[in-house]
């Protein structure tokens, strides 16, 4: 089972190295990973997918919050979240394909971002069912490259809060 956790680390150098390398030691594999600044410029949050157990994921948890620049560890494991990916793909477009092309990116809500004269660029943003979705949709028309992000993901807050 796919298990979306999220460390808020100090952010500085080295930082990431630390945490790749507490997975590496203990043979725990990265489904992916993505880290950016958060609102406070000393502190980036790193999302994490693994995949594995209950057993497995508390002790990433566990080791997660001993490595010294984390400051908070939390597993969305039963939680409502809102989870999201970015990809870029690009696609085999000769112009007698365009339009069916054109509609398939609308119904995904994608964005072309670059055209030339045998290729569209899209921009698809969502949940990673919906990208793999349109990755399936588009291989009939020939995928020319891929660029994923990775999840990222916060805790739903509650409709009550202000």
């Amino acid at each position: 089972m796919k298990h979306i956790i999220s460390a808020l680390v100090e952010n500085k150098p080295g930082v990431l190295a630390q945490v790749a390398g507490m997975f590496a030691a203990r043979a725990f594999n990265i489904d992916s990973l993505v880290v950016g600044r958060t609102e406070d410029p000393k502190l980036s949050r790193m999302t994490i997918v693994v995949v594995g157990d209950d057993r497995v994921v508390e002790q990433v948890r566990k080791q997660l919050a001993k490595v010294v620049p984390v400051v908070k560890v939390q597993d969305f494991a039963g939680e409502p979240v809102v989870a999201r990916d970015l990809m870029l793909i690009s696609i085999s477009a000769p112009p007698e394909k365009r339009p069916e092309i054109l509609s398939l990116i609308e119904m995904f809500k994608g964005k072309v971002v670059d055209i030339g004269p045998k290729f569209i660029m899209v921009e698809v943003s969502g949940p990673e069912a919906k990208i793999e979705a349109f990755i399936n949709a588009c291989k009939p028309y020939g995928i020319k490259n891929v660029a994923r992000t990775g999840t990222i993901a916060m805790p739903r807050q509650a409709k009550t809060e202000p």
